[in-house]
């Protein structure tokens, strides 16, 4: 590894550093959330597993469940909580949208490949007992936002009648993955976020949903902002190519950062948020 490539990706990757008001853009989403779960139906921190991290929060739709949406959160597979992210339930509840907010394990306490298999148990325990909660699982869809829109994409990649065999091989009917990181690769170089992840080039290469293909031809799209990084729009126009028959299309996002472009899904009128109605809506 050389210094220059080390430099290049921990510049590329390191999407904090790029936003100087960052802190600001969190504490704005932790103060809507708490007025979201404060004025919102809201059943929180159910257990999925049995690890203190395993647990999910269920919003559910204001009206009949028309779809079931699980939203799983980025943070570079190390930060942040699915609290941080209730501010998305009001757009969707009031669109008969059932919102699932899962917790996971963080690197490097855990490793990815525990994320990705925590959250297929979340998922499935979502199939299996969202009706409690009012919801549709037989429409259930998954989102999720940078380390978010990697697990997202995983997700459409999982066997699921093999990882369970009473799950649906098409269990997951559609993808919106935003700002996602497909091939990590890269993140091998970056060590501002690899002394977390303890990623080697073959883990990465096998934990890379570039390198997998879809289970179904459910759709995925996709979105990065306009004011993101070469490499998350590198990454973005990567999983178009690479996952060709199952791709829905790309939601333009301009004048948005990393982390500015999350909170567009929370707005009615947004693009973003449009394209998440529409995916549920065919």
């Amino acid at each position: 590894m050389t210094d220059a490539l080390s430099a290049y990706h921990d510049q590329q990757y390191n999407a904090r550093a790029m936003i100087p008001d960052h802190e600001q853009i969190f504490e704005r989403g932790r103060k809507r959330s708490a007025e979201a779960r404060a004025k919102l139906c809201c059943h929180l921190d159910i257990a999925y597993g049995a690890s203190p991290a395993e647990k999910l929060d269920v919003f559910p739709a204001q009206g009949k469940s028309e779809a079931l949406l699980v939203f799983i959160h980025g943070g570079y597979w190390r930060s942040r909580d699915k609290s941080d992210f209730s501010y998305l339930a009001p757009a969707f509840v009031g669109r008969d949208v059932t919102l699932a907010l899962p917790n996971y394990g963080l690197c490097p306490m855990v490793g990815i490949e525990d994320i990705v298999k925590q959250n297929l148990l979340a998922i499935a325990w979502l199939w299996h007992h969202g009706a409690r909660y009012g919801a549709n699982p037989g429409r259930l869809y998954v989102a999720g936002h940078s380390a978010g829109g990697h697990l997202t994409a995983m997700m459409l990649a999982a066997r699921w009648s093999t990882y369970m065999p009473q799950l649906p091989y098409n269990l997951v009917k559609g993808g919106l993955a935003i700002s996602g990181i497909y091939d990590l690769e890269p993140l091998v170089h970056a060590p501002f976020v690899n002394q977390d992840l303890k990623l080697d080039q073959a883990l990465a290469r096998r934990l890379s949903p570039a390198n997998l293909p879809p289970a179904t031809t459910a759709p995925l799209y996709t979105a990065v902002g306009g004011d993101e990084s070469d490499e998350f729009k590198r990454q973005n126009a990567l999983i178009a190519r690479t996952w060709r028959y199952a791709f829905a299309g790309d939601i333009p996002m301009p004048g948005c950062n990393h982390l500015t472009v999350l909170e567009k899904l929370a707005h009615t009128d947004s693009a973003l948020f449009k394209g998440a109605i529409d995916m549920m809506s065919r």
